[in-house]
């Protein structure tokens, strides 16, 4: 049997999507290792889960939707199916990590926190939810707005896990030799 091939199309998109959500998720476990080792840690678990946790989450949902897409599917129907189950679960999650970023108190996010942290990662999972739902009805610019959002979830986790070792170089250290 053949694959789907509308999906086809897209198998070098997801190869290189998936490679490089798949190094970003190892690289970001590196980083959190290595800042986790200093004598003064960057916050507390709290603060981790809202805004280290979430990077991580990202860099495997495109890792996820990769190997979805990648699958010998014969059909759209499991596609769309498995797609709907990841983008859901994508929602679900930001809803999570929106409480947790508006609890933590050693930090306080700002307008910058909000967009990359909470609302672009939303709109990513909704596209990716909306897509998946109608992927069958209309596949061709579907499948457009499922590559585009995973790209967005790429890109959010980059600038996100860059933030992160940005604070913690530069503006955290700032605060710690002001206490000392």
């Amino acid at each position: 049997m053949e694959r789907e091939p509308a999906i086809a199309a897209w198998e070098s998109f997801y190869v290189i999507v998936g490679s490089s959500g798949a190094a970003l998720t190892g690289l970001q476990f590196v980083v959190m290792t290595l800042i986790g080792a200093e004598d003064e840690p960057p916050g507390d678990s709290a603060e981790v889960r809202a805004f280290g946790t979430p990077t991580v989450v990202h860099f495997c949902a495109v890792l996820l939707v990769a190997a979805i897409l990648s699958a010998p599917w014969h059909s759209l129907l499991g596609v769309g199916e498995a797609l709907a189950v990841c983008a859901a679960a994508g929602v679900v999650y930001m809803a999570i990590v929106i409480r947790r970023a508006r609890a933590t108190v050693g930090y306080k996010p700002v307008l910058e926190d909000w967009i990359w942290h909470a609302s672009l990662p939303l709109l990513a999972y909704g596209a990716l939810l909306a897509s998946a739902l109608f992927l069958r009805r209309d596949p061709v610019p579907c499948l457009f707005v499922i590559g585009a959002a995973t790209v967005l979830l790429l890109f959010i986790g980059i600038h996100n896990a860059w933030d992160t070792v940005t604070y913690v170089a530069v503006d955290r250290r700032k605060i710690v030799k002001k206490k000392n």
